[in-house]
């Protein structure tokens, strides 16, 4: 089994992308949601990538994150390519140390298309623990593996880990589509369109069987395009603040039978939190008017289900002689979406402090800058 590292390409226009070469002249067809600037710090973003093919008479298939681990919390999206009549009989993830130690996150499938012996299967796990962040050694790296019902003639996998993935809710991962058809002309992979919440991010991949060139779906970014002897498979994202649909489509320029799959899924975004009612300048060792916190979706709606706690520190220290220490109840319960804070406090005064807030499975937020004692 190889765990060698295969560097990814970055995230890149068009122009850089010298394996997809168009199968005709016409216009590729054209399927997009509406892109708008993105909050800070809300969006989900791309973590890590990497990918492989080209494992011939595996039982397991196999990658690394080589040389990087993703972070921890991250989404973990593995995309699997193979030929013949395996099935997947496992998806985990392990360390690629000599004991390839298991790691235990939970890989749950998407979406499986199975045709005229090609096949692709979508695995997503989300809020991934239990490995190191940053890994010391970048030869002992977080990996994932497919175990088959059985050898297979050709085969890989495509990894990409997401941060900002909803981690809290019953639903990370919203609408999905597949498909799977033939031709012996240009032919276009068509998994059907899928809805969009605010801040979705819409992930789309086609494998095509025997390789050919091909037209991407226009609007989505390149993530990775990748291919053997047998196999090749291209993979798309299209993030999309205000919500609406997402339609990718693959024209595979067959001139000769072949056959193609293809699968659009949405990721949702985290929950973050939001400052509605901010520290004010106090005195020192004075009780703050009370903070409030709002746990909010990417539309900005409270997240009233949320049943978590929310901690809060100290994130600049302005103390002017000595450092300031926060005083007070520094971790509560959310009330409908929202933690309040009444007792807090600092000691020492200053200019232009800041708190923080954490909660798990929820994006952080800073606060603006106030003052203790100085007006």
């Amino acid at each position: 089994m190889r765990l060698a590292a295969v560097v990814a390409a970055a995230v890149v226009a068009a122009a850089c992308q010298p394996d997809v070469v168009a199968p005709s002249a016409r216009a590729p067809h054209i399927s997009a949601a509406t892109i708008a600037p993105v909050a800070p710090g809300t969006a989900i973003t791309l973590d890590q990538l990497n990918a492989t093919l080209n494992e011939q008479n595996e039982i397991v298939l196999a990658k690394g994150f080589n040389p990087t681990n993703p972070h921890v919390g991250d989404a973990i999206v593995a995309t699997f390519f193979w030929t013949g009549p395996a099935t997947i009989t496992s998806v985990s993830d392990f360390i690629t140390d000599a004991n390839r130690t298991p790691v235990g996150n939970f890989y749950r499938l998407v979406d499986q298309e199975t045709s005229g012996g090609v096949n692709m299967a979508t695995y997503v796990a989300t809020n991934v623990q239990n490995f190191p962040d940053p890994n010391p050694d970048p030869t002992v790296v977080l990996g994932v593996q497919a175990r088959l019902s059985e050898a297979t003639p050709d085969g890989g996998l495509l990894l990409s880990a997401w941060r900002g993935v909803d981690a809290v809710s019953a639903q990370p991962v919203g609408a999905h589509s597949s498909a799977s058809g033939s031709g012996s002309s240009t032919t276009t992979a068509d998994p059907g369109a899928i809805a969009l919440g605010a801040g979705a991010l819409a992930y789309g991949v086609s494998m095509s069987h025997p390789v050919v060139g091909m037209d991407p779906p226009a609007a989505f970014t390149y993530l990775n395009n990748l291919s053997d002897a047998a196999i090749k498979a291209d993979a798309r994202y299209l993030l999309s603040p205000a919500g609406g649909s997402a339609h990718p489509t693959w024209d595979w320029g067959f001139s000769s039978p072949g056959t193609w799959l293809a699968t659009v899924l949405a990721l949702n975004p985290a929950p973050h939190l939001v400052f509605t009612a901010p520290p004010k300048t106090t005195l020192p060792l004075t009780t703050m008017p009370a903070v409030q916190v709002t746990v909010t979706d990417a539309s900005g709606s409270p997240v009233t289900s949320f049943t978590g706690t929310v901690t809060i520190a100290i994130g600049h220290n302005g103390g002017l002689l000595v450092p300031g220490t926060l005083s007070g109840t520094k971790t509560v319960n959310v009330v409908n979406g929202v933690a309040t804070f009444s007792d807090l406090s600092i000691d020492q005064p200053g200019t232009g402090y800041t708190l923080t807030v954490t909660a798990g499975g929820v994006v952080s937020a800073e606060s603006a800058a106030f003052n203790i004692g100085v007006m």
